[in-house]
């Protein structure tokens, strides 16, 4: 049974996350409020979980290492598992970058714990009472990155707007999770969210 209201907007506060459940059919809208905050959405299947949205699989059947409107986003099996029905962000999306973690955090430097993407995504599963034993690779909406010809992988500043978003469709029943990426460290040449840090998303669910 789900226990997301039709149409209501849910926040997702800033460097935290949460899940969702849909039913196939639904629509998961997630908007950027005050642009340019990474969204890192992760979505499993919601009879079993050891099934979840794949980036990788699913760039390799679209020959495109970013969503693009239209595109069917597959499973680690390979079946389908959504739609990405409308970009509201001109396409300024990634599927490369692994969620953030603990780790990553101390790899730059950051001393204390931090919060991350990866950890969002283990507290909102538990909220619903679900243990998972591995962070699968993200889709990370409005987070702007670009491969050279060289092969090396960048990050250029995020030039997504406020109110900039994305809609999706479930085609099996899912639990999907919005992280707001707590990403806050002053990297050259990483500027994964807006100058003045995280800022919060919005989710609506549409359901059928």
């Amino acid at each position: 049974m789900k226990n997301n209201n039709s149409g209501e907007k849910h926040i997702v506060p800033a460097s935290e996350g949460r899940a969702f459940r849909l039913e196939s059919g639904d629509s998961i809208q997630i908007e950027t409020l005050f642009g340019a905050q990474a969204a890192d959405f992760f979505a499993f299947n919601a009879v079993n979980v050891g099934e979840w949205l794949s980036p990788n699989h699913t760039w390799v059947t679209t020959f495109n290492v970013k969503p693009r409107e239209g595109d069917t986003l597959i499973s680690r099996f390979r079946r389908p598992m959504m739609e990405f029905t409308v970009d509201g962000a001109s396409g300024v999306h990634d599927m490369m970058i692994a969620a953030c973690d603990q780790f990553r955090y101390e790899f730059f430097g950051y001393e204390g714990s931090h919060a991350s993407c990866s950890e969002n995504l283990h507290l909102s599963m538990r909220r619903l009472g679900y243990s998972i034993d591995v962070v699968p690779q993200p889709i990370n909406f409005f987070t702007n990155t670009r491969v050279e010809p060289d092969g090396s992988f960048v990050s250029p500043p995020n030039p997504v707007p406020p109110g900039a978003y994305v809609k999706l469709k479930a085609l099996m029943d899912l639990i999907c999770v919005v992280s707001s990426c707590p990403f806050d460290l002053q990297v050259d040449g990483w500027p994964i969210n807006a100058d003045g840090g995280p800022t919060h998303l919005s989710v609506s669910i549409q359901q059928t």
